[in-house]
């Protein structure tokens, strides 16, 4: 059995610092979005993603970190960094172009001083996952749109799953008028 994954954060100096302690999932990617958007409400503009502890990431979480890139970018720009991403996780980001618009720290340097602060920082996120099925399904569609929109190869990528989920919410919608 997987063990369950824990998403750490925390306020390092000037950075929200965000830990997955386990796979980064659809099952969890709700959870850290809504945390990001909490603290980007606030004002914060740099971002790290730790991923020390996280053996993989789903195309959800992939979109995930996407969409609050793009945010970020749109809400007159800062930092999305990427730390400690094992071999898998790069290979993933890289693949999907996401290089591009988020901060790969692949040798260690990035955010040096707040690396030493971080363990003492961080603490059990507090946000909730999805309330309900269409409110999830809403989630992981926002997330493979926002992988779909970074390049013409992800979109035919990711067409199919992003067709399903449309079709879902619109029998969703049907199923409730």
């Amino acid at each position: 059995m997987t063990p369950p994954t824990h998403i750490l954060v925390g306020t390092i100096g000037r950075v929200f610092w965000m830990r997955v302690d386990g796979r980064g999932t659809f099952q969890n990617s709700l959870q850290a979005k809504k945390a990001l958007q909490r603290v980007m409400s606030h004002g914060v503009k740099d971002f790290v993603i730790d991923l020390e502890r996280c053996p993989m990431m789903d195309s959800t979480f992939l979109g995930m970190l996407t969409g609050a890139a793009l945010n970020l970018r749109e809400s007159g720009g800062g930092t999305l960094s990427v730390l400690n991403a094992n071999q898998r996780n790069l290979q993933l980001l890289t693949s999907l172009g996401l290089d591009h618009i988020l901060d790969l720290d692949q040798d260690g340097k990035l955010w040096a001083e707040e690396r030493r602060q971080a363990c003492q920082a961080l603490q059990h996120c507090a946000e909730t996952n999805a309330e309900c099925k269409e409110a999830q399904t809403e989630h992981v569609l926002a997330a493979h749109l926002a992988l779909a929109g970074v390049s013409d190869a992800n979109e035919c990528r990711f067409h199919d799953v992003i067709e399903f989920l449309e079709k879902e919410l619109e029998e969703h919608a049907v199923v409730q008028a």
